[in-house]
């Protein structure tokens, strides 16, 4: 008399109930299926982890974030110092700033300013700002559970704020050779003007490396969405 076989298990059950996977034999005879150990819930994509700066996203995060930082401090020194231009003399130089000139070491605010170099003052304090924006959102992208989208913010805003920049910058450009004719040939760009153009190239270079660090992401989430 033949031993008496267990009942056969549910479709996709083990035979202590855990969720498991079919199998057959190489004979085409059915098994119990082969039991799985749970996973555990998958995590949403909402609740991914920020990025670390060991992931191949992480170093142009990092290199962002010390280039936005840089640029702001320059952005922030050259609009709030009073060496864009200098004349050279033997006695009581003469310089120029955005907000104030200063002769034999006193400074008080500008008369009077042509509508172009008020626009120069503008574009200057938005660069700052949004330099400064740029930066918080890079700054919480390493603890952010939706990090790729406050990186890819955080660069909008820092090639914002160097493009505002530029924009100023080439408006001073112009209305100081105008505005200090036909004595210009004294007058030379000092150091707040260099540091302006150097805080161009940093932002910008921010930007890039935070859209840069949005695109090298290679987490379960980015297969899903271009799966989808």
């Amino acid at each position: 008399m033949s031993p008496e076989m267990p009942p056969p298990c549910p479709l996709g059950m083990s035979p202590v109930g855990v969720p498991s996977v079919p199998q057959q034999c190489p004979h085409g005879c059915p098994l119990c299926p082969l039991a799985v150990p749970p996973l555990g819930p998958p995590c949403p994509p909402s609740l991914s982890p920020g990025v670390s700066p060991l992931s191949p996203a992480g170093m142009p995060a990092a290199g962002g974030l010390l280039c936005g930082a840089s640029g702001l401090a320059l952005l922030l020194a050259a609009t709030v110092t009073d060496f864009w231009v200098t004349q050279r003399a033997p006695r009581d130089p003469d310089s120029l700033g955005l907000w104030r000139r200063c002769q034999g070491g006193l400074c008080h605010p500008h008369p009077g300013t042509p509508a172009l170099w008020e626009a120069t003052r503008v574009l200057m304090v938005l660069s700052v700002l949004s330099a400064a924006v740029g930066l918080t959102l890079g700054v919480s992208v390493v603890a952010s559970s939706c990090w790729r989208v406050r990186a890819r913010a955080a660069g909008i805003a820092l090639l914002l704020a160097g493009l505002l920049a530029l924009l100023a910058l080439g408006l001073y450009t112009g209305t100081a050779r105008s505005l200090l004719a036909p004595a210009h040939a004294a007058w030379r760009f000092s150091w707040s003007y260099i540091l302006g153009w150097v805080a161009v190239v940093l932002t910008s270079s921010a930007g890039l490396f935070h859209l840069c660090a949005a695109a090298k992401d290679q987490s379960p989430e980015s297969s899903e969405e271009t799966s989808a």
